[in-house]
């Protein structure tokens, strides 16, 4: 613990980017009390005390397209990040994923003479790998959160610490099913199905309408299916309460605002959207089918950009397909119930990846915010 005060600017673009940020928040906090955190924060990272300049949601856009429609409003809010941390100074710049938005603001800043670290790596594995020069340029470190990225830093010489997951850490090893039911007031002979259709208006957009439509069709095997909705907010709430009055009461769905994490546990198999769901539906030890619509150009440009083998998640830090990955027409109704069906009937089906999530859960199970905190104090000087 020390009396010495630090400023540290910090942006977190999304959901995902705020779980990270909070808890390396808490543990900056708890070896310097008198830190303070500005940039842009998540409803986690206000609870930890940090200032919020802008709200989160003005960065929650994905897809090379979505991006440009938006281009003029996200220049506007990082000038003015930018403007401010120059004339309030900071001591140390982070940027938590987000990192079209997060690398050229700290290509500035690093210009200026301040330290910044991207936490969560870019796929540079995956696409535009020539990212790694302006990460290179824009950093002074990068804090990984999986195991196979280091290596690629290590060979261009860039300074990389693998910390590990914060949600590896949080997550137990085996959740416990029956008592997550019962604090949800399911019963244990309930076949649930854990439905996230995106944390981001434009993905519950573009995926409620089929994920539900999946669910009918469910019910028509499961008549008594109970289907629990996790939203991240009071917005997402009312954006799926409103799609959900167009269909017929007989489907049981249940809107729960936050606990997305109890829902995955407490279900039999989950239907989300592609992203950081899928690795906590994975550390959660629960079979999931993931899909992701993209803007039509924007995966054109990506079918020619995108050189990875996967998306998922637990497929990538696998390297084979442990779930099934839906993109485009793939996402459909039909698709979606028959790989689903069995998930949700089957017991031995429910089990069959528990010891590969285990391996993976433990590979990334590293205390990630504690080694986060001390890889940037060490950057500062101040271990």
């Amino acid at each position: 613990m020390s009396d010495k005060k630090l400023r540290i600017g910090i942006v977190a673009g999304e959901a995902s980017g705020d779980i990270l940020a909070a808890g390396l928040i808490k543990q900056l906090k708890a070896q310097f009390p008198n830190a303070q955190f500005v940039g842009i924060a998540g409803p986690k990272m206000l609870a930890q005390g940090c200032q919020s300049l802008f709200n989160m949601e003005e960065l929650s856009v994905m897809g090379l397209v979505e991006v440009l429609s938006r281009i003029r409003r996200l220049l506007f809010v990082r000038k003015s990040l930018l403007n401010y941390f120059l004339a309030n100074p900071i001591d140390v710049f982070i940027g938590v994923d987000a990192p079209d938005f997060n690398l050229g603001l700290e290509l500035k800043l690093k210009r200026q003479g301040i330290p910044t670290v991207q936490y969560v790596s870019p796929t540079v594995w995956a696409w535009r790998e020539k990212r790694i020069f302006k990460i290179a340029k824009a950093t002074n470190l990068v804090l990984s959160i999986f195991p196979f990225e280091k290596s690629l830093y290590d060979k261009h010489g860039i300074a990389c610490e693998f910390v590990g997951h914060t949600l590896a850490d949080e997550i137990d090893l085996e959740p416990n099913k029956v008592a997550t039911r019962k604090a949800l007031n399911l019963q244990p002979s309930d076949t649930v199905l854990a439905v996230l259709p995106g944390s981001r208006k434009s993905e519950v957009d573009s995926l409620l309408d089929i994920f539900v439509q999946s669910s009918v069709l469910l019910t028509k095997d499961i008549p008594h299916l109970k289907i629990l909705i996790p939203v991240i907010n009071r917005q997402r709430k009312n954006q799926v309460e409103s799609y959900l009055s167009m269909y017929p009461p007989a489907v049981d769905y249940r809107i729960v605002i936050g606990h997305s994490r109890q829902v995955m546990i407490a279900s039999d198999a989950v239907l989300l959207a592609s992203g950081t769901a899928t690795l906590e539906a994975m550390l959660c030890k629960r079979n999931m089918v993931t899909a992701y619509r993209l803007n039509k150009l924007t995966h054109l440009m990506m079918k020619w950009l995108y050189k990875a083998k996967y998306f998922a998640l637990p497929n990538v830090l696998a390297d084979e397909k442990l779930i099934p990955e839906l993109l485009q027409e793939e996402v459909n109704p039909q698709n979606i119930a028959e790989l689903l069906l069995p998930m949700l009937k089957d017991q031995n089906v429910q089990q069959a990846l528990h010891d590969k999530f285990m391996k993976l859960h433990l590979s990334l199970r590293k205390d990630a915010d504690a080694q986060a905190a001390n890889a940037v104090l060490s950057l500062l000087g101040r271990v």
